[in-house]
């Protein structure tokens, strides 16, 4: 008897393939730019092992140094995606990785904290776009009901950079004195050069929408193109709505502030994360970077996981509320547990609930937003919610001057954690109201809330 095919099965024997060929093409590409970007952003944590000694940095110069750099970026990121989404992604991303690239060589060459906190600063402006503009990037090429998975591929490249950074970082501060440059020197400009070279090869590899990917049949090309459009009809996001007007809106805002405070208590541990692991266990720097990399790569399982979870059932903001509470606890338990190894735990803890949250989260704006309203909207929440990485590390190096540890500071970023897990269960209630109320092609407003 001879088998036949329906049309429904067809058809998802065409989306799986299609996925999957988008999947191959450009997941690996955007997973090794991230992994480099990272590396460039918060190699400071690794190099501040051996460059707060060699320049005589207290912890609030190098506090105000690691955070400075959200300034910048926050500043330049809603520019920086609107130009994105006018001038294609190929283009922009080689302009933001090169001069990044170049900037964070020059590290290199700091030697006092003014210089540091203008090369952060400056690496900040350099790099803003770069993750918000992926993040825009992605839902041109990835349906809703398979955002998530995609986004959480893209971004365990947090706490696998970890995983690469601390050993590396660790065996580039073991050739301090070589050619008579220090270490942390050697990190700095071997972790750059990299990021110039990957902005040529975004130029070629990275095509900007589905209909200018040649490695895509005709018939994949049409289908991911008509179901990239059904989602944007059935989402909540108003169409036409002007650009001003979709940024005003009360969810939006909410999300913001959640992302503000994901961000600082996040950053705390990216940045401090080292330095506290190092004086808890008072091992070398390579062993230091070991651990890092040991509690990167079950930051990166837990990432997968959450992001496979929230695309089967649906749910995004629970999803993320439930992050903030892992966080809560394991800065709680950073703060209280006795031995070293259970402070360890707490912060590894952080580390997952800090990480985890991303893919589901960034799932949340293209449900408000669509258009250039949405590009400028994911550059919003990116840039204001970036300033919590400014303000946590800086609070953070603030208090251990004035306490001598960390456990005030854990404890104040557990009870934020907490204020963000309930910022988030709010933005799901008003979600799932508006998808109730059938408020479809609505905007979301106080009104409606």
């Amino acid at each position: 008897m001879t088998q036949t095919h329906t049309p429904s099965q067809d058809t998802d024997t065409l989306a799986r393939t299609t996925l999957r060929r988008v999947s191959v093409r450009i997941l690996p590409l955007l997973f090794i730019l991230y992994v480099c970007n990272f590396l460039d952003r918060t190699n400071v944590a690794m190099a501040a092992l051996q460059m707060n000694r060699d320049l005589h940095f207290s912890s609030s110069a190098y506090g105000l140094g690691a955070g400075i750099f959200f300034v910048g970026y926050a500043i330049c990121e809603v520019p920086s995606n609107i130009i994105l989404a006018r001038v294609g992604a190929s283009r922009w991303m080689a302009r933001i990785m090169i001069s990044w690239g170049l900037i964070a060589s020059a590290m290199m060459f700091v030697r006092t904290p003014l210089h540091f906190y203008v090369l952060r600063f400056l690496l900040g402006v350099a790099e803003a776009g770069f993750f918000p503009g992926i993040i825009y990037y992605l839902s041109q090429w990835f349906p809703t009901a398979a955002r998530a998975r995609a986004t959480s591929w893209f971004t365990i490249a947090i706490p696998l950079s970890a995983v690469i950074g601390g050993p590396l970082g660790g065996a580039l501060l073991g050739l301090d004195g070589l050619l008579r440059i220090a270490g942390w020197q050697w990190l700095f400009v071997c972790e750059g050069i990299p990021a110039v070279i990957l902005g040529i090869v975004v130029l070629v590899a990275l095509p900007d929408q589905p209909s200018k990917a040649r490695w895509l049949s005709d018939e994949q090309r049409t289908w991911l193109t008509d179901r990239l459009l059904h989602d944007q009809r059935e989402s909540a996001a108003r169409e036409g709505l002007p650009t001003f007007r979709a940024l005003m809106q009360r969810p939006l805002w909410l999300l913001i502030l959640a992302y503000f405070l994901f961000f600082g208590f996040g950053f705390v541990y990216f940045f401090w994360g080292p330095t506290i692991i190092h004086e808890t266990l008072g091992g070398s720097a390579l062993e230091t970077g070991f651990v890092v990399g040991i509690i990167a790569l079950l930051s990166a399982a837990s990432q997968l996981i959450v992001g496979a979870s929230s695309d089967r059932t649906g749910e995004r903001a629970l999803h993320v509320a439930g992050c903030g509470l892992i966080v809560a606890v394991g800065y709680a338990g950073a703060a209280l547990f006795p031995t070293p190894i259970a402070r360890i735990g707490g912060l590894a803890l952080v580390s997952i609930g800090a990480t985890a949250f991303l893919a589901p989260l960034w799932c949340i704006p293209s449900m408000m937003l669509r258009g250039t309203a949405a590009a400028a909207g994911i550059g919003l929440v990116s840039a204001i919610g970036s300033l919590g990485g400014f303000v946590g590390p800086y609070a953070t190096g603030w208090l251990r001057d004035r306490s001598g540890g960390t456990n005030g500071a854990f404890l104040t970023l557990a009870c934020l954690a907490l204020v963000a897990a309930v910022l988030m269960v709010v933005i799901s209630m008003t979600l799932r109201r508006a998808r109730h109320l059938a408020f479809v092609n609505a905007p979301l407003n106080p009104a409606n809330t």
